[in-house]
């Protein structure tokens, strides 16, 4: 028996136009919410093919509605799906209705792979234009990272031996041997970083575990400054949080990943489109740092002990 509704669509069903119209002929409203988030074509839009999105298109209501700040075809866009976008448009979405902070569909199309795909007048600003190439070139000189497992705290503005200062950390002498510490076992293998600085400030790095996204460690070097610390947990992903001026500002957070809030900033829309699916790069380009290689998260300049405190504390005492 066909479903008459969508739950227990997966991802790829919505690729599936037999699936997709047996839905619909059993009675499934195309203009419901699909699990209480998304109407049918948001998620047709992302996730699924140009075939469906069609034929969602031509039965909704109104092919530019807006579910969580965002329409169907910015969702397509955003997604790097240009076929759903056409299909989109040819059913009439509008390609520069405002949304996102100023980020129209067509504007956000500029800053992607395809920026040809809207003949409209939208432009970027010679800051965004200059955003784009970075992220580009950020990726690109990271493209070698292989960061399962590690952790790292970017950070803007001051330089490797100021963070050495402020995190009271001294510096190892012994040679620190990456293959032989993923194994170590104890708090000093834990407190061990590598520091390194880069174009616009330095880089703290724990290639083996979570040392480096430590809560007292951003807090600590955030004074004045931005901080972006991240743990690439194996077991359930990218753990991020930012920290401004010793004030915990996202904690939790999924950098490279996921859908930015309706409520995000012009700024943090394009950042979250450029850098999906790379989460180092990410944090960088948080942070305002530049690092020219893999080398500061898995190479670091020196290697540094932090002294015995609570590293997990949420706030500077």
């Amino acid at each position: 028996m066909t479903d008459v509704d969508w739950s227990r669509m997966g991802y790829r069903s919505w690729s599936d136009l037999a699936a997709v119209q047996a839905r619909l002929a059993a009675g499934a409203d195309p203009n419901t919410l699909v699990r209480g988030h998304g109407r049918p074509l948001h998620h047709a839009a992302r996730e699924g093919s140009a075939e469906v999105v069609a034929e969602l298109a031509r039965l909704v209501d109104d092919v530019d509605a807006v579910d969580d700040g965002r329409t169907a075809l910015w969702l397509a866009v955003h997604a790097g799906k240009p076929a759903n976008a056409r299909a989109l448009v040819a059913a009439g979405a509008d390609p520069d209705r405002p949304m996102m902070a100023g980020w129209s569909p067509a504007r956000l199309s500029l800053a992607g792979a395809t920026p040809d795909l809207f003949g409209t007048s939208a432009t970027l600003t010679a800051t965004e234009t200059a955003a784009v190439a970075e992220a580009r070139g950020l990726i690109g000189a990271l493209a070698e990272i292989d960061g399962d497992g590690m952790s790292l705290c970017c950070v803007g503005g001051i330089d490797a031996a100021e963070a050495v200062r402020r995190l009271g950390a001294t510096v190892v002498q012994d040679e620190i041997v990456v293959e032989d510490m993923w194994d170590a076992t104890g708090d000093e293998s834990i407190r061990t970083l590598g520091v390194t600085d880069v174009p616009g400030g330095c880089v703290v790095s724990q290639p083996w575990a979570y040392g480096a996204s430590m809560p007292l460690v951003a807090l600590l070097l955030s004074a004045g400054t931005t901080c972006y610390g991240m743990y690439a947990n194996p077991k359930s992903g990218n753990q991020g949080a930012s920290v401004h001026d010793g004030v915990v500002t996202g904690w939790d957070l999924h950098p490279g990943g996921g859908w930015p809030a309706a409520d995000a900033s012009a700024a943090e829309v394009l950042r979250a489109f450029l850098y999906q699916h790379h989460a180092v790069e990410y944090c960088c380009a948080y942070a305002g740092v530049r690092p020219a290689d893999a080398r500061p998260f898995t190479e670091p300049d020196r290697w540094v002990r932090l002294p015995t405190r609570d590293w997990w504390a949420v706030s500077v005492s």
